[in-house]
This record gives structure tokens, sequence and C-alpha cells, in this order.
């Protein structure tokens, strides 16, 4: 049973790492104030475990990607002239300043 527990607790934490870490700073926090009659820390612990667990459930249940509808690319008009060349191009050692 400690293998599955232990494998359970790595998969959780690998998962989502920062919420992991919280839930289980506020435990610690809490068995620490529970043990020691102190009623702050354990108030405290649990209220950063619910935090965590809040935000655990908020990553879990993120909303769907939105699909976006593709718009067709508009492009300009033909020009009326086409025939009309485009004028040369010059070298920059040509301009004069």
């Amino acid at each position: 049973m400690k293998k599955s527990l232990s494998h359970s607790i790595k998969k959780i934490y690998r998962k989502e790492p920062i919420s992991a870490f919280i839930i289980i700073f506020g435990f610690v926090d809490s068995i620490l104030g529970g043990f020691e009659e102190r009623w702050t820390l354990l108030s405290l612990g649990l209220l950063i475990a619910t935090t965590g667990l809040f935000m655990r459930w908020l990553q879990t249940t993120k909303p769907q990607k939105i699909t976006t509808v593709s718009r067709t690319r508009r492009y300009l008009p033909p020009s009326r002239n086409s025939l009309t060349p485009l004028p040369p191009l010059k070298r920059k050692r040509d301009y004069r300043f």
C-alpha cells in the first residue's frame, strides 16, 4: 500500500505542482496546529489547504476552448491599369541627401 500511496502522491504532484504544494503546506500547518493546540495555525492551515483544493478544482474545470471561425482573407481588388509597370528601383548609392 505504501507504493500505491506514494505513487499516487507523485502523480498528483507532477500534474499540478503549485496547487499540490499549497495543499500539502496547508495540511502540514493544520497538523502542526492540531497537535500543538495552536488554533490559529490549525485554522490558517485549513484555510490554505482549502484554497489549494479550490485552485485544483478551478484548474480541472477549465472552460473548453472556443473554436474560432476562420474568416476568408480579403485581398485588394486588381488594379484597373494592370499593364502599367512598377517604377524601377534605385540603389541606395543613387540617392542624394
